[in-house]
């Protein structure tokens, strides 16, 4: 604790027009900037209701504040330091459900955004579709008044609308999904067809789900960043937020009943998204996942730190160039080994302390969109993909549970049990490596099946056991 002063709103609120879904770190370093830039130069009711789905936390450190919070932007020469007043009020959905919906039923809320990660919408990764039996989606089911999902609070929220005679609002997903707009359309409109299929007739016809593809490094808050930010700005900031300079935001020009100008802070509002979130997913999310697996076993407990080990650098650019790249449509204006250079830059930032074990959370749901695609087409185009592989084994090796020094490891993922009981159900590598490959949430049945694939990545894991992963990783592409 601190005896800095806490840090106070310096403006009068403005009214609300957005209510998002997940205010972590990222949602404060990312939308709730692009806001704040919109209602400074063009003005707007574009306040945001802040919506948490879980932990009372985000409200119990922004509530004292007004909803201000201090954006802490840290380059390699130094930080940059920002009130952010953009934020209104934050709610907490377990503990009042009826409030949250009441938000979002408001006519003038114009867009629901959602940061909520893959896990919060209850599909299947391997397949996309919407999982019925996600305790979730049974219970807002059985009681679609007192929701806990984010889509059973988007449907009642739209049922609500839809008998009120209210237009419907723009759902926005900023999650790292492929064609995030399009699952989760797909998502809602199955939720809304299991309740009333005249409700989903109405959301299909009345609701824009446009995708997007968002970028900004953004490491979770420490206490140790807390204390950092006291120390320089004399201030006591718990829910301040440190991020890379950097940010990029595609956005499908598809909106309901209008948008903040987020253009004046670099937004990008175009026709089609999918060629920016493939590059973005392959390049920066799959070799970030690549770099964690391996890093975090290798000893490493950072992205900086881990990049800093040559062999770990090298191998980051032998994926982009001879395994992703060769996966990747160029979007427009873009130049691929120019953003793949950056990304390795932006990589290499000693003042980002983004956790490997972070960035290792939830790969049950990661692992599909952001390594199993790519490593699916290369496959299938007959190219080597023994580096993608080798990033497969190192998730097993992961999720089994214990490191190399025979330490435990705390997998957090909606999975763990059942990925910890997968591979403790056998002894020798083959075994464990084909008990994960039968746990369909994350393996497409086609590619358990090739047996190309499943022999390779016993290797590649039989590899991790017997080297360990930075001798690994050094003989990767050697």
């Amino acid at each position: 604790m601190t005896n800095a002063p806490r840090l106070t709103r310096k403006t009068t609120a403005p009214k609300a027009g957005i209510v998002h879904l997940g205010p972590g770190a990222f949602f404060r370093a990312f939308n709730a900037i692009y806001s704040q830039d919109a209602m400074d130069h063009s003005g707007g009711d574009w306040g945001i209701v802040a919506v948490s789905l879980r932990s009372p936390t985000a409200r119990d450190q922004l509530r004292p504040q007004g909803g201000a919070f201090t954006s802490v932007s840290l380059g390699p020469d130094g930080a940059d330091y920002r009130q952010i007043e953009s934020i209104v009020d934050v709610l907490v959905a377990p503990e009042d459900p009826a409030a949250v919906v009441a938000a979002m039923s408001d006519p003038a809320i114009k867009i629901v955004s959602l940061t909520i990660t893959e896990k919060g919408y209850c599909h299947a990764p391997s397949t996309g579709r919407l999982n019925l039996d996600h305790p979730d989606i049974l219970h807002d089911l059985a009681n679609p008044a007192t929701p806990r999902s984010a889509p059973g609070f988007i449907v009642e929220a739209l049922a609500s609308r839809r008998a009120a005679g209210t237009k419907g609002f723009t759902v926005l997903s900023c999650d790292n999904l492929p064609s995030n707009g399009h699952l989760a359309r797909e998502i809602i409109l199955s939720l809304a067809a299991e309740r009333d299929s005249g409700l989903a007739d109405w959301i299909a016809e009345n609701v824009p789900f446009p995708a997007t593809m968002v970028d900004r490094i953004t490491p979770a808050t420490t206490d140790r960043d807390v204390a950092g930010l006291a120390q320089a700005q004399g201030i006591y900031d718990p829910a301040c937020v440190n991020h890379e300079p950097f940010r990029q935001w595609v956005i499908e020009d598809s909106f309901a009943d209008g948008h903040p100008a987020w253009d004046v802070g670099g937004a990008q509002f175009v026709r089609d998204v999918e060629a920016h979130e493939n590059m973005k997913l392959r390049c920066l999310n799959g070799t970030h996942s690549a770099l964690a697996y391996l890093g975090y076993l290798g000893g490493y407990e950072t992205i900086s730190d881990t990049v800093s080990d040559p062999a770990y650098a090298a191998f980051c650019q032998n994926l982009w160039a001879r395994e992703i790249l060769p996966a990747v449509e160029k979007p427009e204006g873009e130049d691929l080994n120019a953003y793949t250079a950056a990304l390795l830059d932006r990589y290499r930032n000693p003042s980002i302390r983004h956790r490997t074990w972070q960035i290792a959370m939830d790969g049950s749901q990661k692992l599909p969109q952001r390594i199993l695609g790519t490593l699916s087409a290369g496959l299938a185009e007959g190219r080597d993909c023994s580096g993608l592989i080798l990033v497969v084994a190192a998730w097993m090796r992961y999720v089994g549970g214990v490191d190399e020094a025979g330490q435990p490891i705390d997998v957090k993922d909606p999975l763990a049990d059942k990925l910890r009981a997968a591979s403790d159900s056998a002894v020798d590598p083959a075994g464990k490596v084909a008990a994960l490959l039968a746990v369909e949430d994350v393996f497409e049945a086609g590619l358990a099946a090739n047996p190309e694939f499943r022999s390779s990545v016993t290797q590649a894991f039989e590899g991790l056991c017997e080297n360990g992963a930075r001798a690994c990783v050094a003989k990767a592409f050697s």
